[in-house]
């Protein structure tokens, strides 16, 4: 995946199908690997062959996003810039929010950040994706309403045990989907399901806890291996397999 080609005025969002009237919001982000011409120049310092790993976005995740969306008659919301830029799924506290390390990696174009330049990301790119995630979540009914986060994983972390599940269900105090969900992938039989794994679900200020357990909404995150997503029919064929499911585990969940 290359560089998006983003101007010195841009969103930091890119929105599909806003009208769409299912209930659910999906969103996205870690969309892309873009590091935007205001922040270092376009330039964290770092060679393509890491702005294509995981470090810098989820490998295959707009992909599959976008068609679950369109499959789920649903908006979807995918960021624009890369999460070594700053991370829209941290809180604005979280120490990890600006990435100065990841996986062995040192990100040069974040190792001097202080409070001018962190506070200016914020209100660059980290404020308008979540502005517009916020806008397009009120106006679903709030009886209805599920939050649908989409992400992925590495296989592997650097020296660490490789990562068995296909695919991972994270949900915090809230697990009423989260629950019913796995419950429905386990049901397929072929699949190694995480369960709140490969991470935990309960991380303070991360996109779930601001968008949906602040507001009582239907929530799950869900987790691809990105080794399973890297083509378009493989992101295709992910998202035509998990529509289905999701409609059944809501179903289960509204009864």
């Amino acid at each position: 995946m290359t560089k998006h080609d983003i101007s010195m005025t841009y969103a930091a969002y890119n929105t599909i199908g806003e009208d769409r009237p299912g209930p659910w919001l999906v969103t996205c982000d870690h969309a892309s690997n873009a590091v935007p011409p205001t922040v270092c120049g376009g330039d964290l310092g770092l060679p393509a062959a890491d702005m294509d790993r995981h470090i810098a976005y989820d490998v295959g995740v707009a992909g599959v996003s976008r068609r679950l969306a369109e499959l789920l008659n649903a908006p979807v919301v995918m960021s624009t810039f890369s999460r070594l830029v700053i991370d829209p799924n941290r809180g604005e506290d979280d120490p990890t929010l600006l990435m100065q390390i990841y996986d062995g990696t040192v990100i040069e174009g974040n190792r001097h950040i202080d409070d001018t330049e962190r506070e200016r990301r914020l209100n660059l790119f980290y404020r308008p994706y979540h502005a517009e995630v916020e806008r397009l979540a009120v106006l679903k009914d709030p009886a209805n309403a599920v939050y649908l986060p989409v992400h992925s994983f590495t296989p592997q972390l650097n020296g660490r045990t490789p990562r068995p599940w296909q695919v991972g269900v994270l949900y915090g105090y809230d697990a009423r989907f989260g629950k019913a969900l796995v419950e429905r992938l386990n049901e397929e039989g072929d699949l190694i399901v995480g369960d709140n794994e490969p991470y935990s679900g309960s991380l303070s200020g991360d996109s779930v806890d601001r968008h949906a357990l602040h507001h009582g909404r239907l929530n799950a995150l869900i987790e691809i291996r990105h080794d399973l997503i890297e083509t378009d029919e493989q992101q295709t064929a992910w998202a035509e397999r998990l529509a289905p499911i999701l409609e059944q585990a809501l179903a289960r969940t509204q009864v």
